[in-house]
């Protein structure tokens, strides 16, 4: 089995790549810079590197390198820098997910092919009319106003809830939305839920960054876990 990742040289990108080499899994992972990889991951037999700008890549290009794979997943965002968030490119999570959607379909794959995407918890589902209240709705609307970044967000995963939707004929999908992220060295307990259990705004909890990548490779690799979680934007937090 083959997955496509983007923004593998990221933070939570890297230890989603460590987690499915070791569940046996062959990676193509597309990067600008291999300067962030971690040795054992730039070594290892399993992995394939693209050195380009995910949206730098021509069409054919794209379809090449999605054609042979089983799941595609992104953990794309844009760097923490005043040149990061308001320079461009402004919608590169949401261009880059349309893209590859594309190529998927394109592609002509012979059965379904995943798509992961790391998102926010921040950003609601709309299919579930999750509610929440007026002060964070004037907080996020905020966000919306003056951080690019939280948009591109919101809308990418709004590609993928409403333009390739339950019933696509080429691609699955499942957006991950984590809570405030922090680093930690293993895998730990954490809990999935479909929607909010607190505030990601006034009550916020954490989510380490190894357990969304854990989380993210047992979505592409127990069918189960697909099963349950496909269509849909599961919300993961460590647990106290």
């Amino acid at each position: 089995m083959t997955t496509l990742v983007v923004g593998a040289s990221g933070a939570t990108g890297c230890l989603l790549v460590e987690q499915l080499l070791k569940n046996g899994q062959k990676v193509k992972i597309v990067v600008r810079s291999i300067e962030n990889l971690p040795d054992n991951i730039k070594s290892h037999k399993d992995i394939s590197i693209i050195q380009a700008s995910i949206l730098n890549l021509s069409d054919s290009e794209m379809i090449h390198h999605v054609k042979d794979c089983d799941a595609l997943a992104s953990c794309l965002g844009h760097n923490l820098s005043f040149k990061g968030i308001f320079g461009s490119p402004h919608r590169l999570v949401t261009d880059a997910v349309n893209r590859l959607c594309n190529a998927v379909k394109a592609s002509s794959p012979k059965a379904l092919v995943k798509f992961v995407l790391m998102n926010t918890t921040g950003n609601r589902n709309r299919d579930l009319k999750e509610q929440i209240s007026f002060g964070q709705k004037c907080v996020i609307l905020l966000l919306r106003l003056l951080l690019p970044p939280h948009v591109d967000n919101e809308n990418a995963a709004d590609y993928l809830r409403t333009q390739i939707g339950q019933n696509n004929d080429a691609v699955e999908w499942s957006v991950v939305r984590p809570d405030n992220l922090i680093d930690e060295s293993n895998v730990t307990d954490y809990e999935v839920h479909p929607s909010p259990i607190r505030s990601a705004i006034f009550d916020s909890g954490t989510t380490s960054r190894i357990n969304v990548g854990h989380f993210m490779a047992k979505l592409i690799t127990d069918n189960d876990t697909w099963n349950e979680w496909k269509g849909k934007m599961p919300m993961i937090y460590n647990k106290i």
